[in-house]
């Protein structure tokens, strides 16, 4: 689908019909399989969320982000909270735990007091808690890191009790509140440290990284901060297929098309856009497939470069 000139839209017709999406896909020998803890509008329009957009720009795009990622009815971004189950080299990793039950959230009202199934949603994608290996969290927002533990006995305890839980230094001593920073979200984040994070580091199942991390032959952690300050992306290079897990680099595919747009939760909103104009480049240049952590839909892309910003090219197979 390469052209001189790419439309950035990406239209019904390149997308697989609905009869042949699956929720798994094989890169090079490496499983991906999406399971989804919830879908549905975050109750904030464009404007709230990327407080940098124009108006036109959600009005120019409106045709085809209804309803994966816009709710035509109430004007809020869809988006979903997702973990991605990795397999490789006989090891089950864990992209993102999402936001979990029970926590509490009196600042984030949506992430509050949850009772989802997701564990069951996981046992049907063949994963019980004892079979997970590594759990990446991308970064330490309520939303990528609520499944790390589990209530037990009014305790929070390791919900994958075999697994080493991969945490960037940076972005633990950053939400760390014995270090007294200030974050853009000021309370929005309250209690997820002690309670999803402190717990499995407590229990000696957290691996504290910096700059780089090698999983395996096919799997690298890095910094990619700027959303947070240890915001990281997990790249997977396998034979001639790529891929990028970009965390929350993305919340709308308008970012692909204009990748200047930060989220209102972004720490350093400079180095946020430098990081995805980087992380977008690598992977157009290497058609390596770009998964981000909150889209639906299909949930993640091909992209290619497209004048200042890119273009979707093909989106996964994905339902």
């Amino acid at each position: 689908m390469n052209s001189p000139d790419p439309d950035p839209r990406p239209g019904l017709a390149d997308r697989p019909a609905r009869a042949h999406r699956t929720d798994h896909l094989e890169l090079g020998g490496v499983g991906i399989t999406r399971v989804t803890e919830y879908a549905g509008p975050l109750g904030m329009t464009p404007a709230a969320f990327f407080p940098t957009a124009p108006e036109e720009t959600w009005r120019a795009h409106s045709s085809w982000l209804a309803p994966d990622f816009l709710d035509p009815d109430t004007g809020f971004i869809n988006a979903v909270v997702q973990t991605w189950v990795v397999r490789s080299e006989g090891r089950t990793i864990l992209v993102d735990t999402g936001a979990g039950n029970d926590k509490e959230r009196p600042y984030s009202p949506i992430w509050g007091h949850l009772r989802t199934d997701f564990l069951d949603r996981l046992a049907r994608a063949g994963v019980t808690p004892e079979d997970v290996d590594l759990v990446v969290n991308t970064h330490l927002h309520m939303d990528h890191v609520g499944w790390n533990t589990r209530l037990h006995d009014r305790e929070w305890i390791p919900t994958f009790p075999n697994a080493t839980y991969l945490i960037a230094k940076d972005d633990f001593d950053f939400w760390n509140p014995e270090n007294n920073h200030r974050p853009v979200l000021g309370r929005g984040n309250q209690n997820v440290f002690e309670d999803s994070v402190a717990p499995v580091h407590r229990a000696g199942q957290v691996k504290l990284w910096e700059g780089s991390h090698r999983i395996d032959s096919r799997l690298r952690l890095d910094l990619a901060p700027g959303h947070t300050p240890g915001s990281s992306v997990l790249t997977l290079e396998s034979g001639t297929d790529r891929a990028v897990f970009v965390g929350d680099l993305l919340h709308s595919p308008v970012q692909i098309l204009e990748p200047d747009h930060n989220s209102c939760s972004c720490e350093d909103p400079a180095a946020s856009r430098a990081t995805r104009r980087r992380i977008l480049g690598w992977a157009a240049d290497r058609r390596a497939l770009v998964i981000p952590a909150h889209l639906g839909g299909h949930g993640a892309a091909h992209i290619e470069r497209n004048g200042p910003g890119f273009a979707i090219r093909q989106w996964a197979p994905l339902a």
